[in-house]
């Protein structure tokens, strides 16, 4: 048995080297990623003490997180955050892990609301609620509100807001969809990220994407069940001019063009992402009549 002290330098050659041949993406990265979190320092102390030994405790946490990574537990829940638009946000088993194509939905978003002054922004199917704190965040004058199905969800992002300081201007409301909005609220922007995986791909997802909850991927039969019920819901709660910023799946790009045509959207337009996959979708409410 080698008596060879476990360093930093070692711990995570080792542990790169076992998540390659566990075929896990980012296998350094991820080894980094966990020690930092394990030992309570950033990355780039880690390669300040390369030479440090691990104490026993610190190794047998370490030991603990790399079965279950390897296991398929998705790195940021077993870390507890995932940074999002350059800010950490908690996460765990209760939301979906932000993606970074969604810092380009944002990014949208933020584009078409002024930066001074007052706005009012709906964030639907809000999960960790990255979305509605991120706008909050960047736009001081912006008020907004955020709706989640999942109790358990809400919770987190209402935990967000706070971490964040915006939570006096972010309203998170349980419920379904635009349901919890009060009846002749009107906001500059609704925007979402709903669910839209089609409910027979499910399966063939990485572990580690089904190990986040199923109620935040399963978009129906075709994936569009929620996108529908969104173009429709929305036309209610937008301003005249007022923008519809959605997430979508890369193969549902001219369905959902023709869902928001169909709705009545003007401006209509399918933008692609950074991988040149459709992944976002875009209608402006009318601003000769509005419904309801």
């Amino acid at each position: 048995m080698s008596t060879e002290p476990w360093t930093v330098r070692r711990v995570l050659t080792w542990t790169a080297s076992h998540f390659e041949k566990k075929g896990l993406d980012a296998p350094r990265l991820t080894a980094e990623i966990l020690l930092a979190h394990v030992l309570g320092v950033t990355r780039v102390r880690l390669y300040v003490d390369l030479d440090r030994p691990l104490q026993k405790a610190e190794l047998a946490a370490y030991r603990g997180l790399i079965e279950k990574r390897a296991d398929g537990e998705p790195t940021q829940y077993l870390v507890g955050k995932k940074e999002f638009y350059g800010r950490p946000f908690l996460v765990d088993r209760r939301v979906l892990i932000p993606r970074p194509e969604t810092e380009l939905l944002v990014e949208s978003v933020l584009q078409h609301l002024p930066k001074e002054g007052h706005c009012r922004v709906l964030d639907v199917c809000a999960g960790s609620g990255c979305i509605g704190v991120t706008v909050a965040a960047e736009r001081e004058g912006a008020s907004v509100w955020a709706t989640e199905l999942s109790p358990d969800a809400a919770d987190v992002a209402r935990a967000n807001a706070e971490a964040h300081g915006v939570g006096g201007r972010v309203t998170v409301l349980q419920g379904d969809l635009l349901g919890p909005v009060p009846p002749g609220t009107r906001f500059d922007v609704v925007v979402s990220n709903p669910p839209y995986v089609a409910t027979g791909e499910i399966r063939s997802l990485s572990l580690e994407v089904r190990s986040e909850p199923r109620m935040a991927l399963d978009g129906g039969a075709d994936g569009l069940d929620l996108l529908r019920r969104v173009a429709v819901e929305a036309r209610r709660a937008l301003k005249p001019g007022g923008l519809l910023a959605l997430e979508l799946g890369e193969a549902q790009g001219e369905a959902v063009r023709g869902l928001l045509q169909g709705a009545g959207y003007g401006q209509v337009r399918v933008v692609k992402d950074l991988e040149r996959r459709d992944r976002f979708a875009y209608g402006t409410q009318p601003k000769e009549q509005g419904l309801g």
